[in-house]
């Protein structure tokens, strides 16, 4: 029998990140900043707590999207079918 590792699943590697500052990539100019809070297997899904509803903005000069507004929310369930990107935060410290 082989000994390699078999790679971690998406579950696994949210895991990791459960109490970090995210940023949720829902399309190309929306998303939601927050504190990952809980990973579900069935429905496939995270939780975020002091989310930020963002709406993001490119330009041809600046072609890396950049946060345009900010809203406040309360804490929300994501689908990681309707998920497009996942970025962890540097932490503030």
């Amino acid at each position: 029998m082989s000994d390699k590792k078999m790679p971690p699943s998406i579950v696994h590697m949210l895991e990791r990140t459960v109490g970090k500052r995210v940023r949720i990539i829902i399309d190309p100019a929306y998303g939601f900043e927050g504190t990952l809070t809980a990973v579900t297997q069935k429905p496939a899904g995270i939780w975020i707590s002091e989310v930020e509803a963002i709406v993001l903005r490119a330009t041809i000069a600046q072609p890396i999207p950049q946060v345009a507004s900010r809203e406040e929310r309360g804490d929300i369930f994501l689908h990681l079918n309707s998920v497009q990107r996942i970025e962890v935060l540097a932490s503030e410290s």
